[in-house]
């Protein structure tokens, strides 16, 4: 379909729109021909050869097809109607039928009609209603158009952002991709190491090897040397069989191993030994085997700082550290907040089967202002969020969560300031009746003692009470 939706982002005028009327039923084209021709440029496809060509036909913009001239009716009509939606997403389909069925009109909107008229209704109503359905379809691909251009300039294997920070991450992947060099991400927690672990090896000679991936935090020390190892039958209760280590399955391939710093110091001179000889002896083994593999490691940790203090080798830092990656927090990352968003929207939007979702402007400020201590993660978590738990269109500031509207400047202003506008002097009097409450119910209504509390004077209290009947 990449071909068909570059004809959308200079949107034709209406008499140049082209229409294809499917039917075999001459009685049929007069009447809505009379009413089509003068504002579309149509064409009649009765034939099978003239069906498929004008389905296929990418500068076609609406098709009305008759259901009843396909098969034994209107059924078997719906099974064409579903598979020309297949084909033709762009296009605005318009089913028309005589039968009275009334399950027809439910069926039909399920395979992908985007219309539906009986043959006996009045049809010039169909000029308006084809057009309206087109030029919306025709923005909604246009717009598409527009975020696959933004993207395909702002992606890279699945990283998102047009940054100069993630350029940068960008270059030094594709510089190292190819390398042998073992490589050292290092950012703070959420901002896509794995992801950026992943786009070397799809950029690599690597790319149909294995990618095993451990995160040495989230496994017990007495299982992580089993797990990166392997084991032999009998090496420890339990062994009952023997099993390959993950540098064992990444032979070949790449092994990534996220937190790295969290390996204790015998399993730091194991994994120190296996990068110097490329060998690997599994446990309880007493033969070793030659592994070819390519390491990644990524750390949110100041690696100099605990090599200096005698929490991880000096050796093994050297090893690990060839080539260093910083991979840059959400705040540093300028411009990509906005990318980041609608890339998740379309995402959850799409895995939730609901309908894509805007956000005010004032909610991007807010999200832009945020500072995002999560980084993408965060990010992600919080649209995802928005996605599931709210069925609306548009996304205002009131289906953020607290801890973004409590933290943003933006997010004040929107809340001060709605869309809509305010009256001021109507909030100026809803806040001083606030205050003049309080201090009265504070004072048991004793408003010398609420001036004090305020710290005005007593005439000014008494003219206030009395101007806002308090």
């Amino acid at each position: 379909m990449g071909s068909s939706l570059r004809q959308y982002p200079n949107l034709p005028r209406a008499e140049q729109y082209s229409i294809a009327i499917i039917t075999v039923k001459e009685t049929f084209l007069p009447d809505i021909g009379r009413y089509l021709s003068p504002t579309f440029k149509t064409v009649i496809a009765s034939t099978e050869e003239q069906i498929q060509a004008a389905v296929h036909d990418l500068g076609m913009h609406g098709i009305v097809f008759d259901l009843d001239c396909i098969g034994d009716g209107a059924a078997d009509g719906i099974e064409v109607l579903q598979e020309i939606r297949k084909l033709r997403e762009d296009v605005v389909l318009v089913a028309i039928t005589r039968s009275t069925n009334s399950e027809i009109p439910l069926k039909a909107s399920q395979a992908g009609a985007d219309e539906f008229f009986l043959d006996t209704m009045d049809f010039s109503q169909l000029p308006s209603v084809l057009l309206g359905a087109i030029e919306k379809r025709a923005l909604q691909f246009e717009g598409r158009w527009l975020l696959d251009q933004v993207e395909s300039k702002s992606a890279f294997c699945g990283l998102i952002g047009g940054s100069e920070a993630m350029q940068k991450v960008y270059g030094a992947i594709q510089a190292v991709a190819d390398s042998n060099a073992s490589v050292l991400l290092r950012g703070e927690s959420g901002v896509g190491k794995e992801m950026v672990a992943h786009a070397i090896v799809q950029s690599g000679n690597r790319q149909d090897k294995p990618f095993v991936c451990l995160n040495c935090s989230a496994l017990p020390e007495s299982l992580i040397e089993s797990e990166l190892f392997g084991y032999e039958r009998g090496a420890f209760t339990g062994a009952e069989g023997a099993k390959p280590g993950l540098i064992e399955t990444a032979h070949g391939g790449t092994l990534f191993l996220d937190e790295i710093t969290t390996l204790n110091h015998p399993l730091q001179s194991k994994l120190l030994r296996i990068l110097q000889d490329r060998m690997v002896q599994r446990l309880g083994g007493r033969s070793s085997r030659k592994i070819d593999f390519r390491l990644i490691t990524a750390t949110n940790d100041d690696l100099e700082d605990m090599v200096k203090k005698g929490r991880f080798r000096e050796d093994l830092y050297y090893r690990i550290n060839v080539v260093p990656i910083p991979v840059p927090p959400l705040r540093e990352r300028n411009g990509d907040v906005p990318l980041l968003v609608e890339h998740f929207l379309r995402i959850y939007c799409a895995a939730n089967k609901k309908p894509s979702k805007q956000l005010q402007p004032d909610v991007m400020h807010i999200l832009e202002d945020y500072s995002w201590p999560g980084n993408v993660r965060e990010l992600e978590n919080v649209v995802q969020r928005m996605v599931v738990m709210n069925d609306v269109a548009v996304i205002t500031a009131q289906h953020l969560p607290h801890q973004l509207i409590r933290s943003s400047a933006a997010s004040q202003e929107a809340i001060l300031i709605p869309e809509e506008g305010v009256d001021f002097d109507a909030e100026m009097e809803r806040i001083q009746i606030a205050y003049l409450s309080a201090a009265l119910r504070r004072t048991q209504g004793k408003k010398s003692a609420a001036a004090a509390l305020l710290s005005i004077d007593q005439q000014r209290m008494k003219y206030l009470c009395r101007k806002l009947k308090l």
